[in-house]
């Protein structure tokens, strides 16, 4: 084993509960001298949080170090530079200690790894697509596109290079949609499983209104869902989610069959679209005439809960919010495909008082992978409407937020003790304009507003998963 000390400028989204727990380690840890103890907790500002009650706030540490167990993969200790080098180094006094390796990156920022909780890995092929709205969109793009998927050369070379694609964008989880051919699961699980990213995803269920060779029958597509259950759930760093793509694909068997394959599970996912577009939601009227609406329709088939994700959810009424608090059921907000497909506007504020919201990158009707380009724009998406969207906000939503939503808060999302160590090397000044700009700025958080409008692929310089380094720009 090989401790790693990362050190940089640190920032992470911190819980009040991991605050507690965080300055009573510091205070009883007699190894580190009391003038070296220095919370940088900003309790001014508060954000809105994912999970409701829960009271988050940022923690930025201008000269601080990350600590890295390479053999386990999990986060040490994190802290000010000099509190973890008196800590892990400068104590050393016999041969056991052990060997530590220190990694410079003072000048640069470190934050926990992205998160992306609606992405489709086949469709990175037609990203921008041009010209149509949601419906036709899917029928002369998507559908074509994923009918090669059914050749486990094309998933298996898609799924490696979406992956690399992520690690190149700072993103080191997502809930991502295959296709509904088994093996374009399968093959994305297995190239996860190899870099060690923790990874969801499962089989797409469709039975109607797509081509013949997309649909699968009823009981096939979950004796295929099923059988990846099996085979992948849990399997290291990876996870199932049930996937039917909407209401409109699925036949009203097909969604109760899934719901029930849901309901005898307490940790497998399920994942789908809701109210993206008016069309849609028209379509689905037309479908289900005796449902009171679109969410009913799941509500019906069972596949609403905590652990379900549904993409969009622009069109809801009142009774739809408050049917998703009631559930716990997640809202995945994409902006860059909202505004591409001329969707329309996602209230965020409005939703977050209803239940828990993630934020998406939804490539290919997304028009980038970069959580930070999906940040600017979330950002515009708010702003049209009269909302704000802080820097720290969305930071907080991209990190922590979007891990507490897909219930892997105790996981991945921030710096605590025996967290996963996922995390990104941020070069703040990455192009001349960038590092024009920064030197403009007279506080953190105006740095951190410009990091998020104007940063993209080109800022990440290392991404690190599990405590192995997996991205490295100046080797791209």
């Amino acid at each position: 084993m090989t401790l790693h000390i990362y050190q940089a400028h640190l920032l992470h989204y911190i819980s009040e509960d991991d605050l507690a727990k965080r300055t009573a380690a510091e205070l009883s840890d007699t190894r580190i001298p009391d003038f070296l103890v220095n919370l940088t907790v900003d309790k001014d500002t508060t954000l809105l949080p994912v999970i409701a009650g829960v009271r988050v706030y940022p923690e930025y540490i201008t000269d601080g170090a990350l600590v890295i167990d390479d053999k386990t993969g999990l986060i040490i200790n994190y802290g000010s530079r000099e509190a973890m080098l008196a800590n892990y180094v400068l104590t050393a006094t016999n041969d056991s200690q052990e060997p530590v390796q220190i990694h410079d990156h003072r000048h640069k920022l470190i934050m926990p790894g992205f998160i992306d909780t609606h992405v489709h890995y086949p469709q990175i092929d037609m990203i921008a697509a041009y010209g149509e709205q949601l419906l036709d969109w899917l029928n002369n793009y998507t559908f074509v596109t994923e009918a090669n998927f059914g050749d486990p050369k094309v998933a298996h070379d898609t799924a490696n290079f979406f992956l690399r694609q992520l690690l190149a964008n700072g993103t080191t989880s997502a809930m991502v949609f295959a296709t509904s051919h088994p093996l374009s699961a399968e093959a994305f699980f297995t190239e996860s499983h190899r870099l060690n990213t923790r990874m969801i995803t499962g089989n797409v269920l469709m039975d109607q209104n797509a081509p013949e060779q997309l649909c699968v029958p009823v009981e096939q597509s979950i004796r295929d869902t099923q059988d990846i259950i099996d085979n992948w759930h849990e399997r290291g760093r990876q996870h199932v989610a049930i996937t039917p793509r909407f209401a409109i694909t699925s036949t009203p068997q097909q969604l109760r069959m899934a719901g029930e394959l849901y309901a005898s599970y307490d940790s497998v996912y399920l994942q789908t679209h809701l109210a993206e577009n008016r069309d849609e939601v028209a379509f689905v009227q037309q479908l289900y005439p005796h449902h009171k609406g679109y969410l009913d329709v799941y509500d019906d088939m069972g596949l609403l809960g905590r652990r379900t994700t549904l993409a969009h959810g622009i069109y809801l009424e009142t009774p739809e919010y408050e049917r998703l608090r009631a559930t716990g059921t997640q809202i995945s907000h994409c902006p860059t495909s909202n505004l591409f497909l001329g969707s329309g506007l996602f209230d965020l504020p409005k939703t977050l008082s209803y239940t828990g919201v993630s934020i998406a990158t939804d490539v290919g009707a997304g028009t980038s992978l970069s959580m930070l380009t999906t940040l600017s724009e979330a950002y515009k998406v708010q702003q049209l409407q009269g909302n704000q969207l802080s820097a720290h906000q969305g930071l907080y939503q991209i990190t922590l937020g979007n891990a507490q939503s897909l219930l892997l808060g105790h996981k991945i999302g921030n710096f605590m003790p025996n967290k996963e160590a996922d995390f990104v090397v941020i070069d703040m000044g990455a192009t001349e304009l960038l590092e024009r700009r920064m030197a403009q700025t007279k506080t953190v958080e105006e740095q951190l507003f410009v990091l998020m409008t104007l940063g993209d692929d080109r800022v990440i310089e290392q991404t690190i998963i599990a405590g192995q380094s997996r991205y490295r720009k100046s080797a791209a």
